[in-house]
């Protein structure tokens, strides 16, 4: 299995420049964790304590509104979440919920704070990944607010 895991890690955008070796540490000290579907990773509020890589399975990024949930992305397999609120020390900026079984490594926040710090490239891979969901976010945004098209 920690082969398996180790592969996985290799797949991740943000791993992909750390050593074989490193990565073997790193899944070694991660936690393999099953879930259910419908069952919540962490919900939005929540401080944070870790980050999730998604080795297999779906799941829904939901955030919570005043007109109720709204799901703004859908994740699957070599995905990271759960970053921002350790990075930034913030409470879940949303609720990840699997939308099929699924399983994940966690790494604690310690982990993957070492991470960033040891590989700057991991950190550099990090900051695009999160300027990219801003760029969509804020696009979609955009688009929301435009007025109607005339009939």
């Amino acid at each position: 299995m920690l082969s398996d895991e180790v592969q996985t890690l290799k797949e991740v955008p943000i791993f992909a420049s750390i050593e074989p070796s490193k990565l073997k540490l790193l899944a070694f000290a991660c936690d393999r964790m099953t879930y259910r579907k419908g069952q919540d990773l962490f919900r939005q509020g929540d401080q944070g304590d870790a980050a999730f890589v998604l080795l297999s399975g779906t799941a829904n990024v939901i955030v919570s509104s005043a007109s109720g949930e709204l799901t703004v992305a859908e994740v699957g397999r070599n995905a990271v979440v759960g970053e921002m609120s350790i990075l930034c020390n913030i409470p879940r900026t949303a609720t990840v919920r699997a939308t099929s079984n699924l399983e994940a490594l966690r790494i604690s926040q310690d982990h993957f704070l070492a991470l960033t710090s040891e590989f700057p490239a991991v950190a550099s891979e990090i900051m695009r990944t999160l300027v990219t969901r801003l760029s969509k976010t804020t696009a979609e945004l955009v688009k929301a607010r435009l007025p109607p098209a005339p009939d």
